[in-house]
């Protein structure tokens, strides 16, 4: 499996398909590069190189007990840039990866990258402070860890059968298939590394790194997330950002990339295209 040591000793695994301008991909919490098969596959086709790695911790790459923050993971991601040497490469981060994609470009700079999208992403802050009274109180993220604690079997399965993709919501059709591809993918990582990752995408403060970014991002967000509500986070991050584009997804769950793959994909392509 083809993997890179990062300078702490770390292993992460990562795939690494095509040729052309380079996409790099950052998945969500506690998935793993598996969670961008649909786009994956889509822009290999469309003559894009496509990059995605597992973060550290998470899916394949090593379940170390440490460097499970914002830090580390964008750290991580600017060793695989420079392994690869990926130029021009347009970056794409979901829900906790939209935070890494966003806090490695505004710590390790523009050299590297044309351009970048975020979807349903957790910046700029999820969790509620004197600042930011939109945000969800420190209770709903402590309850996570507590039920993770618990059993992260039963919390890995209730979650995508339920918010994650909108299966709760009334008329909904559930995917066992999907629900099961999810907790599969968690069940991969590391307990530790997820226990630890909720801290890193609840309180990590994103405001500054997003004031720093002077590429085009495309900001993407379905106005039913239930994971990261839409309110506090995407026209938020499309305003701090000098060239930040709101679109926003009437209706569409937190797991977008997954059930509205066609529609997501195709409006990637054009922002790519621009």
């Amino acid at each position: 499996m083809p993997t890179i040591t990062t300078k702490d000793g770390v292993e992460i695994f990562y795939k690494d398909w095509g040729s052309g301008q380079p996409i790099v991909f950052s998945h969500g919490w506690p998935l793993s590069a598996d969670d961008w098969d649909a786009q994956m596959l889509y822009f290999v086709t469309r003559g894009y190189r496509v990059v995605a790695h597992d973060r550290r911790g998470h899916g394949r790459s090593a379940q170390v007990a440490d460097g499970h923050d914002m830090d580390h993971y964008a750290d991580d991601l600017a060793a695989l840039t420079a392994h690869l040497d990926l130029k021009n490469a347009i970056h794409v981060g979901h829900s906790t990866g939209g935070g890494e994609v966003v806090h490695y470009i505004a710590r390790h700079g523009e050299s590297r990258v044309a351009k970048a999208a975020i979807l349903s992403a957790v910046p700029p802050l999820m969790v509620q402070t004197a600042a930011n009274p939109g945000g969800l109180p420190k209770s709903v993220f402590d309850d996570l860890q507590k039920q993770l604690a618990a059993s992260r079997t039963q919390f890995y399965r209730d979650l995508p059968a339920g918010p994650f993709y909108g299966y709760n919501r009334p008329g909904a059709k559930p995917s066992e298939a999907v629900i099961q591809n999810w907790w599969r993918q968690g069940m991969m990582g590391g307990a530790k590394a997820h226990y630890d990752g909720i801290v890193a995408f609840s309180q990590t403060d994103f405001t500054e790194d997003l004031k720093k970014i002077n590429v085009p991002v495309l900001v993407m967000h379905g106005d039913d997330d239930q994971i990261v509500p839409y309110a506090d986070s995407a026209p938020l991050s499309a305003k701090l950002l000098k060239k930040g584009i709101l679109k926003t997804y009437k209706g569409f769950p937190h797991g977008m990339p997954t059930t509205h793959a066609e529609t997501i994909n195709a409006d990637l392509l054009a922002f790519f295209r621009e």
